[in-house]
């Protein structure tokens, strides 16, 4: 046990040490509109660069992150980096793009969170529209009174609200309508058997987030064939491989000046 807890704090302290010595980096994905093949915006996504180890993925520290509670300064800096990339985007090409940024439950607790929130909008001088913050259903799930307050005070910053992975959870509809969310996004794992699978639970979600008058997006998709199945069923956006994997800032920065346009890739 303590050759175990000696470990663990010192993972901590790594992951730290790596927060303030600027080792995360952002790369993003792009979101692309279904009807016109446009980027519409990107979704923000965390990896570490460890001296030593090299490019790590989320899964390899965001759980220590979380159980550690390093993941709240953790998640300011992603808010903070996402928004003035957006920010210095549009400075440069005009038009308009939205950056998805993913909370974390500890962020939805945290007490500071509206205020991190507007300290990020605030200095990267991004507007509050061109900002999207995803969360799950397990997250708001675990304290639905206190996720719902938090919820309408983001709501009311002028900010995109959208439940991720969904379809995974537990909640039920009626929790959900409570949510002033702007859009839903279909978890991969719905996807990613289409067209060998008929695609029933995709398409349910789909005709459900219509009645909801919620943007639907789709993630993980990597065939044509996934994506005319959502054309057709009236999805909005998409993101995957089919389009583009996630690229760090300095090359999806090239991927939207080659594009025609402000938001104007296409796919592959």
């Amino acid at each position: 046990m303590n050759e175990h807890l000696s470990t663990r704090n010192a993972r901590e302290a790594r992951l730290q040490s790596a927060l303030e010595r600027n080792e995360f980096v952002l790369h993003y994905q792009p979101i692309v509109a279904v009807n016109s093949g446009r980027i519409t915006g990107m979704e923000a996504l965390i990896r570490w660069q460890h001296p030593e180890l090299g490019l790590l993925p989320p899964a390899e520290f965001i759980g220590l992150a979380e159980a550690s509670g390093l993941i709240v300064p953790i998640g300011a800096w992603v808010l903070r980096t996402a928004c003035a990339y957006n920010q210095k985007f549009q400075n440069r090409q005009g038009g308009s793009l939205t950056v998805s940024v993913n909370l974390s439950v500890r962020q939805i607790e945290d007490k500071h969170l509206l205020r991190e929130i507007a300290r990020a909008l605030s200095e990267s001088a991004l507007k509050p529209g061109n900002l999207a913050l995803e969360i799950t259903e397990s997250m708001v799930m675990r304290d639905i009174q206190a996720s719902t307050k938090v919820l309408h005070g983001i709501k009311s910053m002028g900010i995109h609200l959208a439940i991720d992975n969904f379809g995974t959870g537990n909640s039920s509809l009626g929790y959900i309508r409570r949510f002033p969310l702007d859009s839903l996004r279909i978890d991969r794992s719905f996807i990613k058997d289409i067209p060998r699978d008929p695609g029933d639970a995709a398409e349910g979600i789909i005709a459900m987030a219509h009645a909801m008058r919620l943007k639907v997006i789709a993630e993980g998709v990597e065939t044509r064939e996934q994506l005319d199945f959502l054309m057709e069923h009236g999805c909005h956006e998409v993101q995957g491989y089919y389009f583009r994997e996630p690229q760090a800032a300095e090359d999806f920065s090239r991927l939207l000046h080659e594009s025609a346009g402000p938001g104007g890739a296409g796919a592959k």
